[in-house]
């Protein structure tokens, strides 16, 4: 079995076990605005008559009426094209290096410990988090294979010591020459379970972790979009 010790010190403030019901939120995506009206308009010295005033007025009206809504965010940016893609949104952290989907809808909220968490309002289990500690490692792969690193992980790091955990799979895969761990387990509750999916990477020396899940009776429903989320996860130089 993998140890953590002399390489991060993965402590318990990370992850998904009792999310907060209340949040903050951040992120407003979508400005409506009106289209071509920044201009001025001039009141004429020269007389002109009540029904020709009253004609200019109502065509101005009709104008804002009926002008366009339109989006201020770039519609060539990376976040436009991931919103509109699949419906998922994109976080790019240029001070931490790294970036991610996650659903549209889920709202920004502030968890101790943690970078980022991005939560369903109505289903708290569905969420997603980002989290980084300090390391002298290189590799995710020195510190043991896929099925060591995530048994320890899930029992020491991802679940409480109270929760039945379950390991369903880990596996290997590299972006860009850089290696990602991947692991899916179960975590029970006394009242609930949860079905989640954490992939792992160091970097910039850190170790990162993204972690997203979904209660078990939603998992059939959530799957595809959760794991959209954790492939989606990449780390960067900075």
């Amino acid at each position: 079995m993998v140890s953590l010790q002399n390489s991060p010190s993965i402590h318990r403030t990370l992850f998904f076990n009792s999310f907060p019901q209340l949040g903050l939120q951040k992120h407003g995506t979508f400005i409506c605005c009106r289209r071509g009206l920044p201009f001025l308009v001039r009141a004429e010295k020269t007389p002109t008559s009540h029904c020709q005033e009253r004609c200019r007025r109502r065509h101005l009206l009709a104008a804002i009426v009926t002008a366009p809504c339109v989006s201020l965010v770039n519609p060539t940016s990376e976040s436009f094209a991931a919103e509109t893609k699949k419906g998922f949104l994109l976080v790019k952290d240029n001070k931490d290096g790294y970036s991610f989907l996650y659903p549209f809808g889920w709202q920004e909220v502030v968890i101790q410990g943690q970078d980022k968490v991005f939560k369903d309002v109505i289903e708290p289990l569905e969420s997603v988090s980002v989290n980084m500690i300090p390391t002298g490692k290189q590799d995710i792969r020195d510190l043991g294979s896929p099925q060591e690193v995530a048994e320890t992980l899930i029992r020491k790091v991802l679940a409480p010591p109270s929760q039945k955990t379950k390991l369903i799979e880990a596996k290997e895969h590299d972006v860009d020459g850089k290696a990602y761990y991947t692991i899916e387990f179960i975590a029970q509750a006394p009242n609930y379970t949860r079905h989640a999916l954490s992939t792992i990477s160091i970097g910039n020396g850190k170790f990162y972790t993204l972690t997203t899940g979904a209660n078990e009776r939603r998992w059939e429903k959530m799957k595809d979009t959760l794991n959209t989320v954790v492939d989606s996860f990449n780390i960067f130089n900075v």
